[in-house]
């Protein structure tokens, strides 16, 4: 019998099967120098004895993603992932056969709901990474399977094709469901790599949840931005389909882009909502991080209503408009990312104000340099303490809040008749049956309550007495 002939063969590139795996590591015997050297025929026979073995001794098992080693040492718990891809292919079915592809490239409309929500069932599942294997879902197990599968797309896509199913947005326009996409034109298959933003961690906007298909299995956890590696390559991209309005899988702050104004009654004393957290990460934004200790959060505070009108001084705004509550301009100004930011600290510190005179109309003027209250002086019946801004104009003038104990059960003094005729002014009058006088009485506690429900308030900051803030507007 013959020596039976074998003809030399190469498997693919990237092939993900032991063997091939390990071939691709070590060099073949038929290349080596020297006496080790040995024919090609010799190794062909080797490499078919044992592929017939392996397939004599392993039985029939359905597809699945073969597991790969650990990830490379020395990077950050794995933070920098070996991700290499796959081309271009249609949806797979369960046993693995390529199912028809679609007769046209279409973009399914979805909700960033949606997407998340695909994307937690392969976290869940714990897909193994795999550019050759595919999932019972029909998508293929590495990064840009993983995207394809989250926007819904008909097909497996690549690095290099996905920019087509989205458009491009900015850093600050990026909401979850969007994806950050690195292609490297150089090396596509291994040198690309694409992942799912799931929202920002915090408001310094640094880290955010990342989704994305890695070795050894799909995975979710804070990222820096844009990524580990490449992070200046990264571009963002949103679902041409995301339908209009979709807001599900969003953080517990509204989105930040154009967000419509959600009213008076959305910021003040007693609010404690998600637009008071959003307007705090937006003032630390445009430099007002300096007037929060602990972070921007849902309960309004004297820190939100300080870095508000110091945000609005910076505009140019006087009067009512640096008041410390945000209104529609304001509003737009800061999730347009219009006009100017706030000066640092050294520039917002005003000189101390001088003295006023002690009289029945005596006034105590001041003259700060970033419009902030100055010393006032000892005031008479109805004394006041203007201000003046950066410019010198002086804005509308507000006594100085005379303390709570003046508005009790039993006070008599100046004050309540000067209360009460501000109140009448601002049409809070129907209270008062003789007019406003020096008793606190029942009818101030009314209209007072009256005016802080017109502000749109709740619970404890509707009580009928003024404090500082109620103080502050009834003289705005």
């Amino acid at each position: 019998m013959e020596t039976p002939v074998f003809e030399e063969f190469e498997p693919a590139s990237d092939c993900d099967c032991p063997g091939c795996v390990r071939g691709r590591r070590f060099p073949a015997p038929s290349v080596l120098p020297g006496p080790l050297g040995r024919p090609v025929s010799h190794r062909a026979f080797v490499i078919a004895a044992a592929a017939g073995a392996a397939l004599v001794a392993v039985p029939s098992v359905p597809a699945v993603a073969v597991a790969h080693g650990p990830a490379r040492p020395g990077d950050p718990a794995g933070d920098e992932p070996d991700t290499p891809q796959g081309g271009e292919a249609p949806l797979h079915g369960p046993a693995g056969s390529p199912a028809k592809p679609g007769t046209g490239v279409e973009v399914p409309a979805t909700t960033r709901a949606a997407i998340i929500n695909r994307a937690k069932k392969w976290i869940t599942a714990q897909v193994p990474y795999s550019m050759s294997a595919y999932w019972s879902d029909g998508y293929r197990q590495d990064c840009s399977g993983f995207v394809s599968m989250a926007w819904n797309l008909p097909g497996n896509e690549w690095t290099g094709s996905l920019h087509s199913f989205g458009v491009r947005i900015s850093r600050d326009q990026l909401q979850p469901g969007d994806i950050l996409l690195f292609h490297n034109p150089a090396d596509p298959q291994n040198g690309s790599h694409v992942v799912l933003f799931g929202g920002w961690t915090d408001y310094t906007h640094t880290y955010y949840i990342a989704y994305e298909q890695t070795r050894p299995r799909t995975r979710r956890q804070s990222t820096p931005y844009a990524y580990w590696s490449n992070s200046t390559h990264y571009l963002p991209y949103r679902h041409k389909g995301l339908a209009d309005g979709a807001s599900g899988a969003q953080s517990s702050v509204p989105g930040t882009k154009a967000a419509p104004y959600p009213g008076p009654s959305a910021f003040g004393p007693g609010t404690n909502n998600a637009y008071v957290t959003q307007l705090g990460r937006l003032l630390v934004e445009r430099g007002g991080r300096r007037f929060y200790t602990s972070g921007p959060g849902p309960r309004w505070s004297n820190a939100d209503r300080r870095a508000t009108r110091a945000f609005q001084l910076a505009q140019g705004w006087k009067g009512t408009g640096a008041d410390g509550l945000p209104g529609p301009r304001t509003w737009s100004y800061l999730v347009e990312k219009k006009g100017r930011d706030i000066p640092p600290a050294a520039g917002a510190t005003g000189t101390t104000g001088t003295t006023g005179t002690a009289s029945t109309t005596g006034t105590a003027s001041t003259t700060g340099t970033t419009g902030t209250t100055g010393t006032t002086g000892t005031t008479g019946t109805t004394g006041t303490a203007s201000t003046a801004g950066a410019g010198g104009a002086p804005s509308v003038a507000v006594p100085a809040f005379p303390g709570r104990g003046t508005f009790r059960p039993g006070a008599r003094n100046a004050f309540v008749t000067l209360l009460g005729k501000q109140l009448v002014k601002k049409g809070f009058g129907a209270y008062y049956a003789h007019g406003p006088g020096p008793d606190w009485g029942e009818s101030d506690r009314r209209a007072v309550e009256a005016f802080q429900r017109a502000q749109g308030w709740r619970g404890g900051a509707v009580d009928g007495r003024p404090g500082p803030e109620t103080w502050r507007r009834i003289f705005s």
